[in-house]
């Protein structure tokens, strides 16, 4: 929908991105005109399509340029470097001022380094394999085999919420999950909504996202926020930024585009 933007409107809007371009970029990156922001290695879709952020597709790639116009950075100021996940999070010096890579906000990683406000909200969904006649409710996920990665939110919110009949079998890491469904060992696992489609349409043969929960029925559900050095001076530069996207609807926007196979998948009630 177009919106008639008046000519004080337009100057203020024109002021407040050239102060933040001058608040942000002033002394607080890396490279003095420049953001420099890690992806992992490789990307996966739908964060980063085709592995290339530098093309803005993908919904982590859309949202860093987004993110940097908000700041004040041209597209072509943009710079993309890797990082393994477990690197990232690690304290000490960083080669990038922002990283995006579905870090979940805990209180453990933040003693190390500062996360900005997050920026996208993940629901917990279930992935199986050959779903058949499975029907997302309760009373039929009791009834399964579940496998979960020990550090993430999934354990509790199998045990809790789902309460299945069996004790879940759990395990180290994603990879290990999907290996223990391949050999039948486990029908279901929980992931993150973007995750479990990734994984059911290019990792699992068969898999399938039966359903997913809403975010405010995980006791904790995951955060998910752009990485930093502890104590980062742009913490506050980022945050705002990302308040303006929430509040002018741009962020909603791109999470609608890049996102939007989520609304195929239904509530498990």
């Amino acid at each position: 929908m177009w919106m008639k933007v008046t000519g004080a409107a337009l100057g203020a809007m024109m002021l407040a991105g050239a102060v933040a371009a001058q608040s942000c970029s002033d002394g607080k990156t890396l490279t003095e005109g420049k953001l420099t922001i890690a992806t992992g290695n490789p990307a996966y879709y739908p964060w980063v399509i085709d592995d290339a952020p530098e093309s803005g597709k993908g919904f982590e790639a859309a949202v860093a340029y987004a993110l940097a116009e908000a700041m004040g950075f041209a597209s072509e100021d943009v710079v993309w470097t890797r990082t393994s996940f477990d690197q990232a999070i690690q304290p000490g010096a960083k080669d990038f001022d922002l990283n995006m890579q579905q870090f979940s906000i805990t209180e453990q990683r933040d003693k190390v380094v500062d996360f900005s406000a997050p920026y996208y909200t993940a629901p917990m969904a279930v992935l199986v394999r050959g779903g058949g006649d499975l029907s997302a409710s309760l009373d039929a996920l009791k009834q399964l085999r579940w496998g979960v990665v020990a550090s993430t939110t999934a354990l509790p919110m199998v045990t809790e919420t789902i309460q299945p009949d069996a004790s879940p079998l759990v395990y180290d890491d994603n990879a290990n999950v999907v290996e223990a469904m391949k050999a039948g060992q486990v029908d279901a696992a929980l992931f993150d909504l973007p995750t479990a489609l990734y994984l059911s349409a290019v990792v699992l043969e068969g898999g399938q996202v039966l359903g997913q929960f809403a975010p405010d029925e995980s006791a904790n559900p995951d955060h998910f926020g752009a990485l930093m050095t502890e104590g980062n001076p742009l913490k506050d530069c980022v945050d705002a930024a990302l308040e303006a996207l929430k509040s002018d609807g741009s962020l909603a926007a791109i999470e609608a585009e890049w996102l939007q196979q989520a609304t195929g998948v239904p509530l498990i009630e």
